[in-house]
């Protein structure tokens, strides 16, 4: 991408809403802006499902057969507040095309309606759903981004405190693992970031936590034991407040044993493979998170 069309995705993003100050309700209906401009291709299937309960899409490019015996499961972003399927449709898709697998695309109770740990429980029911359909746990990946990339975590340490199979393989993408914002990042890339600040992510933490704990590992998972957790791929910009909190979650998986591949993308901003079709870093780390999956969930 030039950096006239970088510089021009920066500014829309500047543009719209911030959870910094906006209300909620127009953070959310800015965040349809992803649905519309980035709908998914015209051989996409969509299948509008309920996974024990927990309402959600099955999301399948061309490539996948009827017969896919691994499947993923993507929990998208949105501070735990607002985004939903719509706004995750294209990228489930890439990210299906990339991977041959068909992808759970679950609309996870939102806070502050449904605070912590109601996310967790609707992942964990969506993961058991892909298990009963006989799906064996080393043939599930699992992914999410920003606030979904912690939830991704989240919900493997809830699986293991239940004495579930984990999944094969992980991907975090830009995620946001520590609610109590310790990450030195926080501030220090706020001028560098375009679309997140401290401001917006203590709002949506209090949202979500409610009378809860910032440091319970099920919402903050850099705070959990990640020894036993599945290969994981963690992806984050260089220009983004959450750079920290992708170093200090990948450092201390490792530290656990856990195979970790970090990759740092120079640039870039937060959860960028969502413009993928606008830009080819989005496509090249899409890429990268197929190669990545079709090797450890194979």
């Amino acid at each position: 991408m030039t950096t006239q069309e970088l510089d021009g995705l920066v500014a829309k993003f500047r543009s719209l809403p911030s959870s910094d100050n906006a209300s909620l309700e127009d953070v959310r209906a800015a965040m349809m802006f992803f649905e519309k401009a980035f709908p998914v291709p015209d051989d996409a299937r969509v299948d509008v499902i309920e996974a024990n309960g927990v309402a959600s899409e099955w999301v399948r490019a061309p490539n996948v057969p009827d017969n896919a015996d691994k499947a993923l499961l993507y929990l998208h972003g949105g501070g735990y507040t607002y985004c939903s399927p719509g706004t995750h449709r294209l990228l489930a898709y890439n990210l299906s095309a990339a991977t041959a697998m068909p992808c759970l695309l679950p609309d996870y109770r939102l806070a502050p309606e449904h605070p912590f740990p109601a996310a967790v429980d609707d992942a964990v029911a969506a993961y058991d759903w892909l298990l009963a359909q006989d799906y064996g746990a080393d043939r599930i990946a699992i992914g999410g981004d920003s606030a979904g990339g912690g939830l991704t975590v989240a919900t493997m340490l809830a699986l293991k405190q239940q004495d579930k199979p984990l999944p094969g393989a992980a991907v975090c993408i830009s995620p946001w693992t520590d609610l109590t914002m310790s990450g030195a990042s926080i501030d220090g890339r706020a001028v560098a970031d375009p679309m997140v600040q401290r401001s917006g992510l203590e709002r949506c933490a209090n949202w979500y936590l409610g009378d809860g704990d910032s440091k319970n590992p099920l919402a903050s998972p850099y705070f959990g034991n990640l020894g036993g957790l599945p290969p994981m791929l963690i992806q984050v910009g260089s220009n983004e407040v959450l750079v920290d909190d992708a170093v200090r979650l990948s450092e201390k998986a490792k530290d656990a044993g856990v195979d970790v591949d970090y990759q740092c993308w120079d640039q870039m901003f937060h959860v960028w493979q969502l413009y993928a079709p606008r830009l080819s870093e989005g496509r090249d780390a899409i890429a990268k998170i197929g190669d990545f999956l079709n090797l450890h969930v194979a």
